[in-house]
């Protein structure tokens, strides 16, 4: 069971009792101007239970300190070998970092699962983008309407053989040769 800790945040499973505050965060219109239209709590209760309920959780719950829901975090596998990050919180909460803590606390954890993480947001979602590329993600490119943001953790060593001097397969240093 996946609970993530960070100094003001708790990451945790979706409960059924957290379906009225989800109702309340998908419903708000400002809250869901970049994503999708406002949800109807038919549709809140069908994103909790197949998103935050199912087996692995796509979503997860995020509370305060004061064990008060702000919203949730998007953490699911992304491709073969990634995990796509992502965040969606209360008016209340923003403007107050917790999107950049929830961005280094999900990296903590994906890299011990994945390769890659992935944040995806529309254009002009400028703060996701902001935020992705404090945390270190370059822009890889747009897909469907959505900039995709990537942060490698293993990045493959180049395939160039080095000698015991230290020279490589072509009898030159590592950067000897190269153009400024």
């Amino acid at each position: 069971m996946l609970e993530i800790n960070t100094d003001r945040l708790t990451i945790r499973r979706f409960c059924h009792k957290d379906g009225e505050e989800l109702f309340r965060l998908v419903s708000d219109p400002e809250v869901m101007r970049y994503l999708e239209p406002p949800y109807t709590k038919n549709q809140a209760e069908r994103l909790l239970e197949e998103a935050g309920l199912c087996e692995p959780p796509l979503i997860y719950a995020v509370e305060d300190v004061e064990k008060r829901f702000v919203g949730y975090v998007i953490y699911h596998t992304y491709g073969a070998d990634g995990m796509e990050i992502g965040w969606v919180l209360k008016k209340s909460a923003w403007h107050k970092g917790y999107a950049d803590e929830l961005t280094g606390a999900l990296m903590k954890d994906a890299e011990h699962r994945a390769d890659y993480v992935v944040i995806e947001c529309v254009p002009a979602q400028k703060a996701s983008g902001r935020i992705a590329l404090k945390n270190g993600f370059f822009y890889e490119s747009r897909e469907e309407g959505c900039d995709i943001y990537k942060y490698t953790f293993h990045v493959p060593k180049p395939n160039c053989k080095t000698t015991s001097a230290g020279q490589n397969s072509r009898g030159t240093l590592p950067g000897q040769g190269l153009k400024n």
